[in-house]
């Protein structure tokens, strides 16, 4: 698809104190409140230049977002560069550079582009198998589409690639619509793809986010490490990662639990795409309550993975999360037998991680368990962090 050709302008703008400061240290974000001159009214995708306030030099280069609190998204700090195709190019080929290393595993599936980390603030690119999937957060990539999504083909050697819209972009004027081919022949929406030697489907074009959660792969990976011979329940089970992983590993028995009967179908059909021994279960029923059932009926596990949702989208949310993360590692660790493995996990960013590792364990010390913490983990290499709000998942393992 050729996207249409849309003319910008450059602002130039000066920031207030606070603002220009955290613009020096590197961060991507400059909100409306923070602007303290601009020469003239900027449109979505306007490239807006901030100068220092004192030499009036070059300090940051950002598209601007009238439709965002935060009204500049950085994309260049500190050296003036000329925003064209080259200079997107170049970008994504350094955030390649990065993943190789996962590229050289049983692995083809990742997130090519991640935000703000990788010098794309509202933009997210995943990988699956020859499938490229773009989703967007902000429509101030509209007039750089042609060139970004061309860059992204050449060095993702993908043969198709899907648009995915954010639900505030979806109702729009511009033709664009969630889930539209825009380069190449999908033959088919649910895409087949490899994780560390693993066959999983996602569905590119009505899936949730891009069509599957690349994330927590490593943890996946070290769940299936651990299960030979074990039992394991796997709650928020969504498609079925955690559990897939683990009887490929040779569990015996695995219990995927999650209210969606939809999430569930997937993850016995990724359970289905991989050769295993064991016997997998799967429960539809709220989570806490489906805990406190298993509990009573005596039911034990020697692997329990709990990965919730993010139950922290806005900071007045906090503290009823805390207790929700609380209450999941109490409940958590009453299902773990002697011996076994708990994991916890949040991508709650507005969580960060001494306060998540902190409540689970006085969680899991409310259920009267002696434990070890044996390891954390936080982001794969296909998800690096580059400023303190980039930074949302982290994961615990401990023994009972």
């Amino acid at each position: 698809m050729i996207f249409p050709k849309i003319q910008t302008n450059r602002l130039a703008i000066k920031l207030k104190p606070a603002a220009e400061r955290m613009v020096k240290r590197g961060h991507p974000w400059v909100f409306d409140e923070g602007i303290a001159k601009q020469n003239q009214a900027g449109k979505s995708g306007d490239l807006a230049i901030i100068f220092d306030n004192k030499k009036n030099k070059f300090l940051a280069c950002g598209l601007y977002d009238p439709d965002s609190p935060i009204r500049i998204k950085i994309i260049q700090h500190h050296t003036a560069a000329t925003i064209n195709k080259d200079f997107f190019s170049i970008k994504i080929t350094d955030a390649q550079t990065i993943r190789k290393p996962l590229l050289k595993t049983d692995t083809d599936s990742y997130r090519l582009i991640y935000g703000e980390n990788d010098a794309f603030p509202g933009l997210i690119a995943d990988v699956y198998a020859d499938v490229l999937v773009i989703k967007l957060y902000s429509w101030i990539w509209l007039p750089y589409l042609n060139d970004i999504v061309e860059s992204l083909v050449d060095t993702s050697k993908c043969r198709a690639v899907v648009l995915r819209l954010s639900r505030q972009l979806e109702n729009n004027t511009v033709g664009l619509s969630d889930g539209q081919v825009i380069y190449g022949n999908l033959e088919n929406e649910v895409v087949i793809f490899r994780e560390h030697g693993l066959s999983f489907a996602a569905n590119v074009v009505r899936g949730h986010k891009t069509g599957y959660f690349l994330d927590h792969r490593h943890n996946r990976k070290r769940i299936g490490e651990l299960a030979k011979g074990k039992t394991l329940l796997d709650v928020f089970a969504y498609a079925g990662g955690f559990s897939v992983h683990a009887l490929a590993g040779g569990a015996t028995e695995v219990t995927s639990l999650d209210i969606s009967r939809q999430a569930l179908d997937m993850a016995s059909q990724n359970a289905a795409l991989n050769p295993h021994t064991g016997t997998h279960k799967t429960l539809v029923a709220d989570a806490f309550e489906s805990m406190e059932n298993l509990i009573g009926e005596g039911r034990r596990f020697d692997i329990v993975v709990i990965d919730p949702p993010s139950f922290a989208k806005r900071a007045k949310e906090i503290e009823k999360a805390l207790h929700s993360y609380k209450r999941l590692a109490g409940l958590g660790a009453r299902l773990v037998r002697k011996g076994g493995i708990l994991t916890l996990a949040s991508c709650s960013s507005r969580i960060n991680a001494e306060q998540f590792f902190d409540i689970s364990e006085k969680g899991i010390a409310s259920a009267r368990h002696s434990y070890k913490l044996i390891e954390q983990t936080y982001h794969d290499i296909d998800h690096p962090i580059t400023f303190p709000e980039g930074a949302y998942l982290k994961c615990g393992y401990w023994r009972m």
